[in-house]
């Protein structure tokens, strides 16, 4: 049939590919897979950051469990936030089944399954490796950003890391934070005034009530040491395939400060750390946000901004973004236009804010003469998707509603001893789960407190000298007495008289 000979052309053309390369899937025209018609997406443009949108049961966790493994084939390391704990099955390898192989003989691949190098991490009480960092590696700037302070409130924070770097104090968690605040308007209240200006005890207030507020999250376990060194998520193992790092987030979906708090410094942390790697063939790292719509949701105008300048930067380290979510429209236009890959699942026009969503998302989508993109939007099955991405020389690929190839590895979570199997054969848990508390702020403090403390009280109940009047003393001195007495006075006129004779 001609028109499907010239798809398969448009497709050809418009995927093919120089260097290395992931086949996501056939391209469908008219609803079927048309086999060969291989959708690539080229390695080098990975760092350009995506998105992977969709309702609900359309296919997102295995579109990323499908990226996630063939990236790390290629020796990409790869980081997942699993908020919904469904993406363990990585370190297994898929046991089949005859629609797997159904699907792939339509695609034009075979199947072959496989189990991946996979490292469990945790920000809770969650068994995996901990991640930490300290107060002093967030700074004043991203600190402030991230309790979304004034700028008198700011000014407060920034003389507070001053003051600790002077003062050679180590901030490690919240409650050396806490405590600097507290003295500088309590017993340190001069030493600051004299220093660095008057705190407002009010503007501290505030801002300590912003620290409790993120402590209520739970971020009193993320805060301290020992710090996570981000280079250990750029692993590979004795065969060459990139670690699969899932950062277990099922017990705090409902505390998306604690969320957005640890992206962003892991982001900065990341930007700070990895070197410029300029025009390269493949990324050093990608990270899938899943349930992106908790970074964006409750974010302060603030952060966005710090959150899209990132997003814009990072990507020159070598490093890819992709956010995994429900609708396109949950992620802000600023960053949206950042996105190289959009892997877009079929969405559902249920109401009138559904159709609205429908018609904007179709319009981020290049043109095509072979879809109707707002139709295919609603048509697409599950395990289907519309995909536009970037070749590589940065232009769009032409847009492809995708039969997608199924997971290598299990579709389904780990059973409590296989995790825990995983777990203990980690290289990172003995390196990272040792909880450190050395002497910091809180203590050193505490310590100047108490000295002063006692050297007050010290000198409170230290005996007085018992002061006399002068009268009092020349009544008691028997030599003022005599000097002072009449007749010693009479006889000295008396022989002065004698003498002026």
């Amino acid at each position: 049939m001609a028109g499907t000979e010239d798809f398969f052309e448009h497709i050809k053309k418009g995927y093919t590919t120089k260097g290395d390369y992931i086949v996501m899937g056939a391209a469908m025209q008219n609803g079927e897979a048309v086999t060969d018609a291989l959708v690539k997406i080229p390695l080098k443009t990975l760092n350009r950051h995506g998105l992977i949108a969709g309702a609900t049961g359309t296919g997102k966790t295995k579109t990323l469990q499908v990226l996630a493994e063939n990236l790390s084939q290629k020796g990409i390391p790869v980081m997942l936030m699993d908020l919904k704990g469904d993406l363990s099955g990585l370190a297994q390898p898929s046991p089949g089944h005859p629609k797997i192989d159904e699907r792939h003989a339509k695609i034009g691949i075979p199947f072959k399954a496989n189990s991946f190098p996979v490292e469990i991490l945790s920000l809770s009480e969650q068994d995996g490796v901990k991640l930490r960092a300290t107060v002093s590696e967030f700074g004043p700037v991203l600190l402030s950003r991230i309790l979304d302070l004034s700028e008198t409130q700011e000014g407060i924070v920034a003389v507070v890391f001053k003051y600790c770097d002077d003062q050679k104090m180590p901030l490690l968690d919240l409650k050396d934070f806490k405590k600097v605040l507290q003295y500088a308007t309590g017993a340190g209240k001069a030493e600051f005034t004299k220093e660095y200006g008057r705190i407002s005890t009010s503007s501290t207030g505030a801002i300590l009530r912003k620290i409790i507020e993120l402590e209520q999250q739970g971020a009193e376990l993320f805060f301290g040491e020992k710090s996570f060194d981000v280079m250990d998520l750029t692993r590979v193992d004795a065969k060459g395939q990139g670690y699969i790092n899932i950062l277990r987030l099922t017990d705090i979906q409902d505390r998306p400060k604690l969320f957005s708090t640890f992206m962003l410094s892991l982001l900065a942390e990341i930007y700070s750390t990895f070197p410029e790697q300029g025009d390269s063939d493949q990324p050093e790292l990608i990270l899938f946000i899943d349930e992106a719509h908790l970074i964006f949701k409750e974010a302060s105008k603030a952060l966005l901004d710090q959150i899209e300048s990132i997003v814009k930067l990072i990507r020159s380290k070598g490093i890819g973004l992709y956010f995994v979510t429900q609708n396109p429209t949950d992620v802000p236009n600023d960053v949206l236009a950042q996105l190289g890959l959009k892997v877009q699942h079929a969405l559902r026009a249920f109401t009138a804010r559904d159709r609205k969503a429908i018609k904007m998302t179709a319009e981020n989508y290049p043109e095509s003469e072979y879809y109707d993109t707002k139709e295919v939007l609603t048509s697409l099955g599950i395990g289907e998707a519309l995909i536009s991405a970037l070749d590589e020389k940065g232009r769009p690929t032409p847009l492809a509603a995708t039969l997608l190839r199924a997971p290598m590895s299990r579709m389904d979570v780990l059973t409590d001893k296989e995790l825990a199997n995983v777990i203990d054969k980690s290289s990172l848990v003995n390196k990272y789960n040792e909880i450190i508390d050395r002497e910091s702020a809180y203590e050193i403090l505490n310590e100047k407190i108490d000295e002063a403390e006692k050297l007050a009280e010290k000198e409170k109940n230290k005996p007085k000298p018992r002061r006399t009047s002068t009268r009092q003393s020349t009544r008691q001195n028997p030599i003022i007495k005599v000097l002072t007495s009449a007749t010693f006075i009479r006889g000295v006129l008396g022989v002065l008289k004698k003498v002026m004779r």
